[in-house]
């Protein structure tokens, strides 16, 4: 007969447990086009920039060119291999990765006996906004899969304005470019959420949450910080 497995004893904690990171093990940086959100990431050491978008051809950088799902596997496998031998993974951008979700959201629908018969040339398509949720779950899976290639993982992101009514006033506030409730799912995973800006010459990020602008922190040495931007000062250790 089969003993039966002891299940390890629970400790409950008598007193506050210390902190076990400070620096953000994904963070999230967004802000206009052509601002130089690029550039900032390939002066970050021990980085491999993941280029979605052919947009680190001006700078110098640790960096690799893919252009789909199937080559994103090959190099995460490659990495793997070789033993995970850089501390961060940059993904530029975020806002690409969503667009390849959606093609894997398709195939994962048409893995299902309900979905086998789908013609559509877009998920999105499914009534009722049904796409929407297979395009969460790939784009989900997609992020699973990058976030075991390294300790710590940037989604650039391209902004998105928006009008949002203040006071009787329409005023444009600043967000994260992605459909629905994948920013809300990107956003809520990240431990830190950044907006950069261009101040007279200078580039300063705020993680300053406001009704304006969707940034904030966990971590305590960012949260409602605004600061001309350092690398030194996102990553302390």
């Amino acid at each position: 007969m089969e003993e039966a497995k002891v299940k390890p004893k629970v400790i409950l904690p008598k007193e506050k447990v210390k902190a076990s990171r400070r620096n953000p093990s994904k963070l999230i940086i967004y802000g206009p086009p052509k601002i130089g959100k690029t550039t900032l990431i390939s002066q970050l050491s021990d980085t491999l920039i993941l280029d979605l978008e052919n947009g680190s051809n001006f700078v110098d950088a640790m960096k690799i060119h893919i252009s789909s799902i199937a080559e994103l596997k090959d190099v995460g496998e490659t990495i793997k291999k070789e033993g995970r031998p850089y501390k961060r993974i940059a993904v530029d951008t975020s806002t690409e990765l969503e667009k390849w979700a959606e093609d894997l959201a398709k195939t994962m629908y048409m893995e299902t006996p309900i979905g086998k018969n789908f013609k559509e040339k877009s998920i999105l398509t499914l009534p009722n906004g049904g796409g929407y949720l297979w395009l969460r779950l790939a784009f989900e899976r997609l992020q699973e899969y990058i976030e075991t290639l390294a300790e710590e993982i940037i989604y650039i992101g391209h902004l998105k304005d928006k009008l949002i009514e203040r006071d009787g006033k329409e005023v444009s506030a600043k967000d994260i470019d992605h459909t629905g409730k994948i920013r809300s799912i990107i956003c809520s995973r990240a431990d830190a959420v950044g907006y950069i800006y261009r101040k007279d010459t200078q580039m300063w990020v705020t993680f300053k949450s406001s009704d304006e602008i969707v940034c904030g922190s966990r971590c305590d040495h960012l949260k409602g910080q605004e600061f001309e931007f350092n690398w030194d000062k996102i990553y302390i250790d």
